[in-house]
């Protein structure tokens, strides 16, 4: 029998949050559906399988998916939904492996290597949390199974729907070989036509190089996909997740250019992101502001902080100034705010010593009061003319930061 050092899984559900709807309504099953807002700035953000022939995708516009499958059932998202049936998911993962590392909604890695004696050879494990998943969900996930998570995360997808591939150390470099650039973990568009201009159309190709060849035509990236190439990816599989950043960007019904409609937007995006990163027990040393114009050019401006912060009112503080940088004049169709440089706010010294106690004070009454009384417990002022709450966060992998009791995430 073939050992296997590492064995590491991806599993990936299928066509999430359309199965889901699927699922909840009978009669939705085999149309073809489609998750979205209904006005005309949504984007899709799933398609079913039945509606993807049709070249029908995630991020197109919802005009467009449309205009290209008439026979569409267009749902609205039901995100609270889609976390419920995540946290089921998840939990099935974590009776398989104390490593599980979600990286979404509907994805996860999950190390299980020296498994075997518990629950069979690598197909055999794969088929298992098929049927675990299938059992507590009634939803189908791909698995794929390799012997690093490049390899699993491109086995997962092979063949889905419901696919399940296994792809040992020694077979994986001849896997992949055939396969599409497009396979390789950071090429995007303009990446692979740039790869294709280059000669590159598949991954044997770029395994047919040298290092040196592919290093002198794309930088670190040349030499990122030749170790890709040669199924060489040593990352661990991280219990729990790194959050690197804490976001929240928001396409606007119209787009916004006068700075008070910009500046209230900011506020509620720092007001978001500032009752997470307390809830998560993080500071941040930096933000980010994103503007995205009305032709759909992304423009940011970000900003180092004296000292970690967590609360809103620092957060805006510091998003206005940023917005002082920006040139063009807009208009803008998206708004966002991100905090990053992350860390445990008890291992900020600079924090404790130079808070605001009173504006933290207040902000964390707040919290307290939304987590009694819900997220539409209270309104700004400015608000009370047209829609928005303090705390409307959306749909967030936060639930994943404890698992037993026991904290599992960390700030990168």
């Amino acid at each position: 029998m073939e050992s296997w050092p590492r064995i590491i899984v991806h599993a990936d559900m299928d066509a999430f949050y359309a199965a889901v709807e699927q699922l909840d309504d009978p009669t939705l099953r085999g149309k073809p559906v489609l998750i979205g807002p209904n006005n005309r700035r949504g984007v899709v953000l799933t398609a079913s399988y039945e509606a993807r022939p049709y070249g029908v995708g995630s991020a197109m516009p919802v005009s467009e998916a449309r205009r290209r499958c008439p026979r569409a059932v267009l749902v609205a998202p039901r995100l609270a939904r889609y976390e419920e049936v995540s946290r089921q998911v998840m939990a099935v993962l974590g009776d398989f492996s104390p490593a599980v590392e979600p990286l979404s909604l509907d994805e996860a890695f999950l190390d299980m290597s020296g498994a075997e004696h518990l629950f069979g050879a690598p197909l055999a494990m794969g088929r298992r949390i098929k049927a675990a998943v299938l059992a507590a969900t009634g939803l189908h996930i791909s698995v794929g199974v390799a012997g690093t998570k490049y390899v699993a995360k491109v086995a997962s997808a092979h063949e889905k729907p419901n696919g399940l591939t296994v792809v040992s150390a020694a077979q994986s470099v001849a896997w992949l070989a055939p396969q599409s650039i497009s396979r390789l973990w950071g090429v995007g568009r303009k990446t692979a036509a740039k790869l294709n201009r280059l000669g590159f159309h598949t991954i044997a190709d770029i395994a047919a190089a040298t290092e040196m060849e592919l290093h002198d035509a794309l930088g670190s990236a040349g030499t990122h996909f030749y170790k890709l190439a040669h199924g060489f990816d040593p990352r661990p599989v991280r219990r729990g997740r790194m959050a690197r950043s804490v976001g929240s960007d928001r396409t606007l019904n119209e787009d916004v250019g006068d700075r008070a409609t910009i500046e209230m937007h900011l506020r509620r995006a720092a007001e978001r992101i500032a009752r997470r990163m307390r809830g998560k027990n993080y500071v941040a040393n930096g933000i980010r502001v994103r503007l995205k114009t009305s032709r759909f050019e992304m423009l940011s401006r970000q900003q180092h902080l004296a000292r970690g912060d967590d609360t809103a009112e620092g957060f805006f503080t510091t998003a206005k100034q940023l917005l002082d940088r920006f040139e063009h004049p807009g208009p803008f169709r998206l708004i966002g705010v991100t905090a990053f440089d992350l860390q445990w706010r008890d291992q900020s010294k600079q924090a404790d010593l130079f808070d605001d106690p009173n504006q933290r004070r207040l902000e964390t009454t707040i919290d307290e009061l939304l987590e009694r009384f819900g997220s539409n417990a209270l309104t700004r002022a400015t608000d009370l003319a047209g829609r928005g709450t303090v705390a409307d966060s959306g749909v967030t992998l936060d639930f994943l930061d404890y698992r037993d009791g026991e904290r599992v995430s960390v700030p990168g």
